[in-house]
């Protein structure tokens, strides 16, 4: 027998996922029609990307953070961490642009969960 887990959250993502996915692929209620631009589509899988690379960057930042506050960084290991995150944030700014995407379109609504970012 299988365990299930059931959580309102997870409904409550699914379905706000759903819902997200049905108004960017139906071009005309009525016609029932899928939109497939290309650039649309590049774009969207731009977005996520950017989305979650965004997010683990956010996330290495903390861990640098905690890390650098309990003092378990020597000041040449501050320095390259911080280096390299610079220069992460900015090649994700680059790209945010190429792919014609303001800030907040990286942080995504998920409805009753509230903002991802």
């Amino acid at each position: 027998m299988k365990a299930q887990v059931a959580s309102n959250a997870m409904s409550d993502f699914v379905r706000v996922m759903e819902s997200a996915r049905r108004r960017s692929c139906i071009d005309n209620k009525e016609s029932g029609r899928l939109n497939l631009d290309r650039d649309k589509l590049k774009n969207g899988l731009g977005q996520l990307v950017l989305t979650l690379v965004k997010l683990l960057h956010e996330l290495l930042e903390r861990q640098a953070i905690r890390r650098m506050d309990s003092g378990t960084l020597t000041d040449s290991e501050i320095e390259s961490i911080g280096v390299t995150l610079m220069m992460q944030a900015e090649e994700i700014d680059r790209l945010r642009q190429e792919f014609n995407l303001e800030e907040e379109d990286l942080n995504l609504d998920l409805g009753p969960l509230g903002k991802l970012l």
